[in-house]
């Protein structure tokens, strides 16, 4: 059979389906590739915060942006060591680990490269979020044991501009490109609340769904307005609307894992059960999300008690 290649105009319309009827239509096809008990749970650090050079309007890291976030150096290696051993104690099955800047440089290399091999021998998967990367750079990744990079496309191709202007699109895609060929998976999502209209939503979700391979993993943020960056006053999204995405991301991308991510400590149960009936799969766990507040693990275990929900033990997108 061959792949599904969705226009703007058919993401469009499911968005515009009656919710319910979207929600079943979404659970319909979670249930055909997913236990729709089981929840995959990651962790993440920030293993070097702050003065990123980039111009994100959403971010607290930018060195564009008076936010008051202190900057921090490359963490030491022991540390993101014994952060990992702490998230696998948790019940996290992945470690993923994130640093603000452009791109790493040559000096930092063996630095990441040893983190990865420490966490991969923990028996945990790894996932960085780096920045740019070169095809050299991400073979470097792969060889080393990698197993997922993060590198979300934010929004739309025709509203990205409006958020970021220190790089383009195609830098993006570049690089997600690069992370496909030296056989690493692809973690990529998007943000929702920057301002962006429902077909700009639309148009990301195509622009994930039509790659050869879609992204294994697709984290779907609710936009955390922070005070100092130009989108600190953006009203928050109808929770209904950050819904119907995940359903729609459920639909077009059937086998990738949909991680609700940022924005979920600003979340009711009620709205995260949900996002779970609509066939969102992932979540991170832990009280810190790089620099944002998350949902507490101890709610968070609460949340699934109450659902009947538990957390995978092994990656389930290989079993697909």
């Amino acid at each position: 059979m061959s792949k599904k290649v969705w226009t703007i105009e058919e993401a469009d319309a499911l968005f515009k389906k009656p919710l319910f009827e979207l929600l079943f239509e979404a659970q319909q096809v979670h249930r055909q590739h997913f236990d729709p008990t089981k929840i995959q749970v990651s962790r993440l650090l920030s293993i070097k915060t702050g003065r990123c050079s980039e111009d994100c309007k959403y971010c607290s890291q930018s060195v564009h942006h008076d936010t008051g976030l202190e900057a921090e150096k490359l963490m030491e290696v022991q540390k993101v060591i014994e952060a990992a051993k702490k998230a696998k104690e948790d019940g996290a099955s992945r470690f993923c680990m994130g640093a603000a800047w452009r791109n790493p440089k040559p000096r930092d290399m063996p630095y990441i490269k040893k983190m990865i091999e420490e966490v991969k021998g923990l028996g945990m998967e790894t996932c960085m979020t780096l920045g740019q990367l070169t095809a050299e750079q991400a073979n470097e990744l792969a060889n080393t044991g990698l197993d997922y990079y993060n590198h979300n496309l934010d929004t739309s191709p025709e509203f990205y501009g409006e958020i970021v202007t220190t790089h383009n699109y195609q830098n993006r895609l570049d690089t997600l490109d690069h992370v496909r060929n030296s056989g690493m998976k692809i973690c990529s999502g998007g943000i929702i609340g920057l301002g962006e209209s429902q077909k700009d939503r639309a148009s990301l979700l195509v622009q994930l769904a039509n790659m050869l391979t879609p992204p294994e993993s697709v984290p779907i943020n609710r936009l955390i307005p922070i005070q100092g960056t130009p989108l600190g006053g953006n009203d928050p999204v109808d929770d209904f609307d950050f819904v119907r995405t995940i359903a729609v991301a459920r639909i077009m991308m059937p086998k990738s894992m949909v991680r609700l991510s940022a924005g979920r400590e600003s979340m009711s149960s009620e709205l995260q059960a949900l996002c779970f009936m609509a066939g969102a799969n992932s979540i991170f766990y832990g009280a810190k999300l790089l620099t944002s507040p998350n949902a507490d693990e101890d709610v968070d275990n609460a949340l699934f008690e109450r659902l009947n929900l538990t957390p995978a033990e092994s990656p389930m997108i290989d079993a697909c």
